[in-house]
């Protein structure tokens, strides 16, 4: 049995319940990271990029905010030059790679919100963190740490 195979990494949640809450991110330009080689492929050690990764969740009391944050985040002038995602319950083979690789000093932590550039991790934003900011709140703490490390163009 493989990774692909093994029944730990099955989704947890039925695929069409939780698309419309993958489609707001993606819809705001975030690609999707569905395996552990989707994570390597967009976090590059060497380009000198800002990669922002989203850790997608159903969480009711944080996901909620997290996705219309990061679409108000997003519409400013400087923002990272890659934008990715996964979603815990449902990517979770890459979810648990990127923990492992990138995010093992934290806490198993859903949603998350991590900024990279090459393959270095610059902040990463816990649920506990984010659990009783409301959408502007969250999207004021992304345009701080966006006007900090990010030169990618943004929309605005």
């Amino acid at each position: 049995m493989n990774h692909y195979t093994d029944p730990r990494y099955a989704p947890m949640y039925d695929s069409e319940a939780v698309q419309y809450m993958r489609d707001e991110l993606i819809e705001v330009g975030l690609k999707e990271a569905l395996t552990p080689e989707d994570i390597d492929r967009h976090l590059p050690e060497k380009t000198g990029k800002t990669v922002l990764f989203v850790i997608n969740s159903v969480c009711g009391c944080s996901a909620e905010t997290v996705r219309p944050g990061m679409a108000m985040a997003l519409q400013q002038s400087r923002i990272p030059g890659c934008r990715v995602t996964s979603f815990a319950g449902q990517d979770r083979m890459a979810v648990e790679y990127l923990r492992q690789r990138f995010l093992s000093e934290y806490m198993p932590s859903f949603p998350g919100i991590a900024l990279f550039r090459d393959g270095e991790l610059l902040f990463f934003i816990q649920r506990k963190d984010i659990v009783h900011r409301d959408a502007a709140e969250i999207s004021g703490m992304l345009i701080g740490k966006f006007e900090k490390y990010c030169n990618g163009k943004g929309p605005s």
